[in-house]
């Protein structure tokens, strides 16, 4: 080989190559469509929300409110900007293509009750087990680790989060209202689970509550790998 094509050869091995520019931009495009199909791109990347599983929003205007949200039953591995549907407070779609998940009221009461300006619902595996595994305590409860200030407002590795478990339910109407009126008497929570089914969390922005995903989803596997560590009889 000549000295040329061989410095030709290393050059290209050692390179990195760089991130695409829909990449880098993404999550921080000032185009909400643009930013939220990146976040349910990569949350599907990720492995927390498979096929069709989860649904995400954020605060399109308050007055009066609009979500943009995916549409049900699209595979979130593909969803594009302008696949994406608004939909208002009563769960309605009044621009886009599609259908709107059933679970939009969640999404609304959320919204409501924190000032939020995004939701983020995912099904990882993780998270759909320990739902059903803590579901008899009503909650799951995190503290002790320095990840716990990955979350908003937590300064402390000492700090006891916990995430409501409630029982899962069709009845969308009245599951929003329960979670309207828990998040009214504990407005500090950083999100909720439905047993069986997964994890509800939100943010001030869209960037926060892609942060509070991946930091919640952490701590599921981390909790899920410690309790593989107990012998069956120890288990809580």
């Amino acid at each position: 080989m000549s000295q040329k094509k061989a410095a030709r050869t290393k050059a290209t091995k050692s390179t990195p190559r760089s991130a695409p520019a829909a990449s880098s931009k993404g999550l921080h495009s000032s185009d909400l469509r643009e930013a939220l199909s990146w976040t349910i791109t990569d949350i599907h990347a990720q492995g927390w929300a498979r096929g069709t599983g989860g649904n995400f929003s954020a605060v399109r205007r308050r007055q009066p409110l609009t979500l943009l949200m995916a549409p049900s039953s699209v595979d979130k591995g593909l969803i594009e900007p302008d696949t994406l549907i608004e939909v208002n407070e009563a769960a309605q779609v009044v621009a886009g293509n599609g259908r709107a998940s059933a679970e939009t009221l969640l999404h609304v009461a959320i919204v409501q009750a924190t000032g939020a300006n995004a939701v983020l619902h995912t099904h990882s595996v993780f998270g759909t087990l320990l739902s059903a595994y803590y579901a008899p305590r009503g909650e799951i409860v995190f503290s002790g680790y320095e990840m716990l200030k990955g979350l908003e407002n937590i300064q402390s590795h000492e700090t006891r989060v916990s995430l409501p478990v409630l029982p899962n339910s069709q009845n969308m109407a009245q599951l929003s209202q329960q979670v309207r009126d828990m998040l009214q008497r504990h407005p500090d929570l950083h999100g909720l689970m439905l047993a069986g089914h997964g994890l509800y969390t939100w943010g001030e922005s869209l960037f926060q509550a892609r942060r509070h995903v991946e930091i919640l989803e952490f701590f599921f596997e981390l909790t899920y790998q410690r309790l593989m560590l107990i012998p069956p009889h120890r288990r809580g």
